[in-house]
């Protein structure tokens, strides 16, 4: 190469996951290398570099920024645009800048590094014990940010001014602290307390004596406060289910390291992968039976176990050698919003948690944990995307102009699009409850800023009465379109995997406003985001009281048993469904006989509720999909051979009729045959039904492709045997990786198809 060739310069836009990720430093170092001239800097529309060196040399080095980025970093979009050399003799990072675009994201809040451990761990570092400790690699993002551009200026970091030792850390480019926003220390950073429920203060290093001499913790974390306690002491965690007032529903379990892990559970190597990435979500895995822990406790009903590994911190001095597992549940009564105050907790905690470890680092976005598991498919499902994963993008295979998807009731999240990217919200539950939904609505307008998006398009699901739906229909000087249920739910599973053309749906779940007024929940559809037709669905029969069936299952069976043997129905109920007294027996037949107060419903979710009443493993929902869970586990990992059931035509559509399925499957229970063989016979005749009835849809359309969507999918057996049998029919089969298959990606669906062109 040739010392006197021209000097060029270039400057070069990138968009994407590029703040507070340890970029800037990246690019400084490689232009050192080089000997680039120029400089680098933050914009509230990306990371802006202007570079001057030798054609070949700025070639290497533009090449080198892009595919050597550091691991956190998220790029999106890369312009380069050539302009005139200035003749610069130096590299430097300029300060931040703000442009009328923004097109900078916010990064997720990442799980500490192996290097900030190191630290915490070490007596001889400042930062031994120090609970707040991060750098660029690791530690609260979204939680703190209150805008961009991601500046320690717009966190709630702004009230801890660096001491000289981290402001030179903060400074020195090739620290790996430059320009770490939450970067801190114990001299100048934020405080940990330990208080017990009267605000008197203790030793916070005392925390772990107190959760092994058997009490229970309120520990504010990255997102909002946990409740913790000695996982392995059932009368503990008995006294913690009880004051939580959460009777059935499993406890998630933080354990000490991967090791731990393994001690309890069947591990794979694609479950510890995530177990121990940087979003450090909450795991779901098979348990290791031959374990002592209380699992009445921990998990009625199921062979699963919820496990996250610690991600600050403060959760690694949580634990010593002796204890080794923790209880770590959202700490929120029943179904509200999760604590991130102080004052709060203490307030609202004041009877369930014995101490609080509280501190002074404020949460501005509250934020619970992830919740995915790995599939017998060995692919990524999401129960729940939060923590580690919001506000990051989700690619769309098209360009939408700025909509706001409001999703559904249940498992609740909004999502916003900007271009070709959808930006889904955090989880925030069930918006019945009317504090959940303020914190909804609340964070729309902070999506909004943070994104720099005004939408055009607001869309809410058909359902009338949904809060979302009231909400959207009293705003004004925005266009509305409402999107019926499972439609959103298809467009959701298409989205994500880039489908553009027509598909089948199978969409399956509990509930969904349908276009005839009718409860939706067994579906065969075939669109795309412009239009959809039902091609197929499960025979209507009654809900008897709305949603009293849903929260007593028993209800659903007792409609199943009507529906098939008419008055002798009662006989069925009288030796099956223990659980369905004598009058309101006599309210059912009356509801079933008239139609009163029971809108038909095609629900898939249904039927497994009333199977499990049926076969008496489950008969109140104490939470959601508890039967329907509690059935896949009696089936024991296995799919049996199917049950009859009728397919037909009517009106144009195909109809499945489960009627001869309940009458052989009556007749084994008064064989006496075993329920779990029972159950995994059910299970099969699920994916005869559904495989035949889309195969038939697909080959009368001339189609390939099959999606499947809905909370229903959640279920294992169901999942993998269905796609092992449409793939062997020749259809390819996508599923959702990104965003959960049940409400919580429904947003993402409504966004697609307001926003298709």
């Amino acid at each position: 190469m040739k010392t006197n060739e021209k000097t060029v310069a270039i400057r070069i836009q990138i968009r994407g996951v590029v703040q507070g990720v340890g970029f800037r430093p990246h690019v400084y170092r490689l232009a050192m290398e080089y000997g680039i001239k120029g400089w680098v800097l933050n914009s509230s529309a990306g990371v802006v570099i202007e570079a001057e060196g030798q054609p070949l040399v700025v070639d290497r080095f533009l090449h080198r920024v892009i595919e050597e980025a550091p691991p956190l970093v998220r790029i999106k979009e890369v312009e380069v645009f050539p302009i005139a050399a200035k003749g610069l003799s130096d590299f430097v990072i300029r300060e931040s800048e703000r442009q009328a675009e923004k097109k900078a994201l916010v990064p997720p809040d990442i799980a500490v590094c192996a290097d900030c451990r190191r630290e915490v761990t070490d007596p001889g570092d400042r930062r031994y014990r120090y609970p707040f400790t991060n750098c660029t690699n690791c530690g609260p993002r979204f939680t703190i940010v209150k805008d961009v551009p991601y500046d320690r200026e717009n966190t709630t970091m702004a009230v801890f001014p660096m001491c000289s030792v981290c402001r030179e850390e903060y400074e020195n480019p090739i620290n790996r602290r430059f320009h770490a926003q939450p970067n801190a220390c114990p001299v100048c950073g934020p405080r940990l307390k330990l208080v017990d429920r009267e605000g008197q203060e203790l030793p916070s290093d005392k925390v772990v004596a107190l959760l092994k001499a058997g009490y229970i913790v309120a520990v504010k974390g990255l997102g909002g406060f946990h409740l913790a306690c000695d996982a392995t002491n059932a009368q503990t965690v008995a006294t913690l289910r009880r004051r939580k007032r959460r009777e059935a529903k499993p406890f998630a379990v933080m354990v000490r390291d991967l090791e731990v892990a393994y001690k309890y559970c069947r591990v794979n190597k694609y479950e510890a992968e995530w177990l121990s990435s940087p979003q450090a979500p909450i795991v779901i895995l098979e348990r290791n039976l031959e374990t002592i822990l209380p699992e009445r406790e921990l998990h009625p009903g199921i062979s699963t176990r919820g496990v996250m590994l610690p991600y600050t911190p403060m959760h690694f001095l949580l634990f010593d050698d002796d204890l080794e597992i923790l209880v770590m549940t959202s700490a929120n009564i029943s179904d509200e919003p999760l604590i991130i105050d102080n004052e709060e907790a203490l307030a609202k905690l004041g009877e369930v948690a014995d101490y609080f470890l509280i501190h002074n680092r404020e949460i501005y976005n509250p934020c619970d944990d992830s919740v995915l598991r790995v599939t017998p498919l060995g692919q990524t499902q999401f129960y729940r995307r939060a923590r580690g994963f919001v506000p990051e993008g989700i690619k769309l295979p098209f360009k939408t102009r700025p909509v706001l998807a409001l999703g559904g009731e249940m498992k609740s999240t909004f999502c916003l699009t900007r271009g070709d990217e959808a930006f889904l919200s955090q989880h925030w539950g069930d918006l019945n409850h009317h504090d959940n939904y303020m914190c909804f609505i609340t964070s729309i307008p902070r999506f909004k800023k943070m994104l720099a998006v005004e939408p055009e398009v607001l869309v809410h699901d058909l359902h009338p009465e949904y809060q979302t739906t009231r909400w959207a229909r009293s705003q004004e000087g925005i266009e509305l379109r409402a999107v019926q249920h499972h439609w959103a739910h298809m467009a959701s599973c298409m989205a994500e995997n880039s489908l553009t053309g027509e598909a089948v749906g199978i969409i399956c779940d509990g509930t969904g406003w349908g276009m005839d007024g009718a409860v939706w929940g067994c579906e065969i559809l075939v669109g795309d985001y412009s239009h959809f037709e039902r091609c197929g669905h499960l025979r209507y029969i009654p809900l008897p009281g709305g949603d009293q069936a849903i929260k007593r299952p028993y209800r659903m069976a007792f409609s199943y048993l009507y529906d098939v043997w008419g008055e002798e129905a009662l006989s069925w109920a009288e030796c099956y469904l223990k659980d369905l007294g004598k009058e309101e027996r006599e309210l059912l037949i009356i509801q079933c006989r008239r139609g009163l107060n029971s809108p038909p419903t095609s629900s898939l979710g249904r039927l497994f509720d009333a199977v499990s009443a049926f076969l008496g493993i489950c008969s109140f929902n104490r939470y959601e999909g508890q039967a329907a869970v509690e059935l896949e586990e009696a089936a024991g990992g296995r799919i049996g051979e199917p049950y009859s059931c009728e397919v037909y035509q009517e009106d144009g559509k195909w109809i499945m009729d489960m009627r001869p399925l309940w009458r052989e499957l009556g007749g084994d229970l008064r064989k006496g045959k075993d329920i779990g063989l029972v159950a995994a016979r059910f299970h099969g005749t699920v994916v005869s039904m559904l495989a035949e009835v889309a195969t038939k849809v697909a080959r009368a359309k001339r189609l390939e492709h099959v999606v499947l969507s809905g909370g229903s999918f959640h279920n294992r057996l169901l999942l993998a045997k269905l796609t092992q049998t449409l793939e062997m029919a020749g259809l390819r089969v996508y599923h959702q990786n990104r965003v959960p298959p049940g409400d919580g990606g429904l947003s993402l669906g409504q966004a697609a198809i307001a926003g298709w062109r």
